[in-house]
């Protein structure tokens, strides 16, 4: 059978309506029914209360319950497999440290899952260096003065897990200054606060989401900020790049990503809304008082800034040989 023009495209576009649309239409009707946010670290850290911050306005957006869920362990990897092993339509989602999670291929030998590969970006949403402190009974004022004290006595560092970003920070700052840690290794940042609040380590670097109210209220002692310049939050304390350190600037930078193959319309939907959450009046004012900028990205935007952190922490894990099994 020979069809004219217009009966050709007539036919074509009826093809295009039931196969192009099965995709829109599933877009459309998401979401139909609660969304779980996964939190691979600990209730406490810096993910963990941006997610519970963001949790209860993204519902009211969305018009489904959002729900908090931590899986915790290997670095936030465990988390991170769980989501990656997903459905594909928009109802589990990660979020978590985003620099943590491009530093894992390179530590872990036996990686369950590709990050790059399995997972896709939606939005970064926040940003917080990390604050280099030490318990008061430590006595030292300064970066030059701990490092002076760690040649001459045992100092034990608080990894909030191997590594972790605050893991390789602290290893970068012993490189650069030739300090001396004893690395002790947690499972997650509360609990490597909760010790060196308690004095079981002496030093530790962690977000300063979750760090800075121990400083506030004296059980911690901070010496630096892994910032590019002083923040006001923190009065006079110099940077560790004003320390003898140049150029150096870690941090935290929380992120929400989401199984490879989730549908773009769904990506983009979740992308507008939790922008529009994390930048409302309430929430920014939030976190900046507790020295969190809020920084949000396109999702082509927080792909691009996934792989060059996976490209940089490859390099310093390469240097400071680190792999796990």
């Amino acid at each position: 059978m020979h069809l004219n023009r217009r009966q050709w495209l007539g036919t074509a576009l009826s093809a295009a309506a039931v196969a192009a649309p099965l995709s829109v239409r599933a877009a459309d009707a998401w979401p139909s029914r609660p969304i779980r946010i996964v939190v691979p670290y600990p209730p406490g850290g810096s993910s963990d209360i941006i997610a519970r911050a963001i949790s209860q306005p993204l519902s009211e957006a969305l018009g489904q319950p959002v729900v908090v869920d931590n899986k915790p362990g290997a670095n936030g990897n465990l988390g991170a497999d769980l989501v990656a092993k997903s459905a594909p339509d928009g109802y589990t989602l990660l979020l978590c440290d985003v620099g943590a999670l491009a530093i894992s291929p390179s530590v872990y030998t036996k990686l369950a899952f590709d990050p790059s590969r399995d997972l896709r970006g939606v939005t970064m949403l926040a940003y917080s260096p990390h604050l280099l402190v030490v318990h008061p009974s430590v006595k030292a004022g300064n970066l030059k003065e701990l490092v002076a004290l760690s040649k001459a006595t045992d100092l034990n560092f608080a990894v909030t897990a191997t590594g972790s970003a605050p893991h390789l920070a602290g290893v970068a700052v012993e490189r650069a200054t030739g300090a001396r840690w004893v690395y002790v290794p947690y499972k997650g940042g509360v609990q490597s606060i909760q010790d060196t609040v308690a004095g079981q380590t002496q030093v530790l670097m962690n977000g300063m989401l979750a760090t800075l109210p121990h400083v506030q209220s004296g059980k911690l002692k901070l010496l630096g900020v892994s910032k590019a310049t002083r923040m006001p939050l923190v009065g006079s304390v110099p940077t560790i790049a004003e320390q003898g350190v140049p150029g150096f600037e870690s941090g935290t930078w929380q992120g929400v990503r989401a199984p490879r193959g989730t549908p773009e319309a769904v990506v983009q939907r979740l992308n507008r809304e939790l922008i529009a959450v994390i930048r409302s009046a309430d929430i920014r004012s939030r976190l900046a008082g507790q020295g969190a900028e809020v920084v949000t990205m396109a999702p082509a935007e927080e792909e691009q800034f996934f792989n060059k952190e996976r490209a940089r922490w490859a390099q310093l894990v390469k240097e400071a040989g680190l792999r796990i099994e």
